[in-house]
């Protein structure tokens, strides 16, 4: 899972999506870092938005949604494997309501020192990511503002040589059944298709990442020398 990562500008938007955010007046979002709750943009088919990341479900009755007894819900990240079933998102995915969140980088915790350590993760191309997601529309009952709001599906990386290293271990299960999870990156050749396929041809697209795609290193550098055995993944 995602709790906070680097939104693109908004002329990646325009230069890499083919998108401007200038045609409307657009919410502000901070390029320097994000986490739930807070705005950033969204591609959507046809055009480029600016939203709430934290997906806001129809029954909501709060930007920030609450689910029974008035617990609040957490709906910046969606499972894949239950997002057909899951009340917050399966109107959204079944209407193919389906989003890239363009990102520079993201973070995820890594407790392999004993504590977490933040470790970032970028392309090793440069180019920025575009992260599968879910967007959603909701009219606010007291001022009948419709509020963009967005989600980063994930998928389960136990099998992955570096991803499975992020998130706190579970000790008393095995490797393989720790269900540690990471976003979709879909890659630009499929975006039309995840935009604008049908489920099947989405679903397809589901897969972890070559490790070779990364450039990865810490949030902070000044903890690199702590973290020997993440520098052997290429």
């Amino acid at each position: 899972m995602c709790n906070r990562y680097r939104p693109v500008s908004v002329t990646v938007v325009r230069d890499v999506f083919g998108f401007t955010l200038l045609e409307e007046p657009q919410p502000l979002y901070a390029t320097q870092g994000i986490g739930p709750w807070q705005q950033g943009p969204f591609i959507r088919a046809g055009s480029a938005h600016v939203g709430q990341w934290g997906l806001i479900p129809w029954f909501s009755k709060a930007r920030r949604p609450t689910g029974r007894g008035g617990r609040p819900i957490s709906t910046n990240n969606c499972r894949i494997e239950t997002v057909a079933t899951a009340p917050s998102f399966k109107g959204p995915w079944l209407r193919g309501q389906r989003c890239l969140v363009p990102a520079v980088d993201y973070d995820e915790p890594y407790w392999g020192t004993g504590r977490n350590v933040w470790w970032r993760f970028a392309r090793r191309d440069q180019a920025p990511w575009a992260l599968a997601g879910l967007w959603n529309e909701w009219t606010d009952p007291e001022t009948g503002e419709v509020v963009q709001s967005y989600t980063m599906l994930t998928q389960n990386c136990d099998a992955h040589p570096l991803l499975s290293r992020m998130h706190k271990p579970d000790p008393a299960l095995p490797a393989h059944a720790q269900d540690k999870r990471s976003v979709i990156p879909i890659e630009r050749e499929h975006w039309d298709r995840w935009l604008n396929g049908s489920v099947e041809e989405a679903m397809a697209l589901v897969r972890l990442p070559p490790p070779e795609l990364f450039g990865h290193g810490p949030a902070d550098p000044s903890q690199q020398a702590a973290l020997p055995l993440l520098n052997e993944i290429s």
